[in-house]
């Protein structure tokens, strides 16, 4: 009992450095998710951890918990899972559904002899969630798509970049820590493309 307090409390100082955190900060725009109306992915947290733990069973995905405490909209609940010592899963739900607002891997750097292997570890979590949201991406694709958002992320607080109806965004607090999450976004039509329609 006394591991989940203490991951509550991880939880709740990452979420303040996380996406939504650093969104307002940073550009003075509350968090897309965070808005009445944004959309979900067409998938509960418990068919997401479903899928997860199905296609890589060496990367386990422990029961998502809801965050109590956290000072949250109406439309939204936050829940997470500890993965290690310096590894969580984090999401943004819509409530009554639960299907994903936002679904986030937060590592917190360690120092020493492990910080590769845990940097690595942390990577195969964020890429493995890139394949549940477009599992048309090999291993080696995600770990790709990966490494070219973690570095045009490196050192910004906030880094977005929108792909068909997926935003990938990267908050890189150094040795605070960096987090990945994966969002929907709302497609729509612009006036320019209904006019080439006529």
């Amino acid at each position: 009992m006394k591991s989940w307090g203490i991951l509550i409390l991880l939880l709740q100082a990452c979420f303040t450095v996380s996406t939504p955190a650093l969104a307002e900060e940073a550009t003075g725009v509350t968090a897309p998710y965070l808005l009445a109306g944004s959309p979900t992915f067409d998938q509960s947290i418990s068919q997401f951890r479903e899928a997860f733990n199905t296609n890589n069973p060496g990367l386990p995905l422990n029961e998502f918990r809801a965050i109590e405490g956290v000072k949250d909209r109406a439309n939204l609940t936050r829940a997470a899972s500890k993965i290690n010592e310096n590894l969580y899963a984090s999401t943004a739900l819509e409530r009554g559904t639960l299907k994903i607002k936002s679904m986030q891997i937060t590592w917190l750097p360690i120092q020493g002899p492990e910080q590769k292997s845990a940097k690595a570890k942390a990577q195969e979590y964020m890429s493995a969630v890139l394949r549940v949201f477009i599992p048309t991406l090999t291993r080696t694709q995600s770990l790709q798509k990966l490494q070219k958002l973690l570095t045009a992320g490196k050192g910004q607080h906030y880094y977005a970049q929108t792909e068909g109806a997926i935003r990938y965004v990267v908050a890189d607090n150094g040795e605070k820590g960096l987090t990945f999450a994966v969002e929907p976004i709302k497609l729509t039509l612009s006036d320019s493309s209904e006019g080439d329609n006529k």
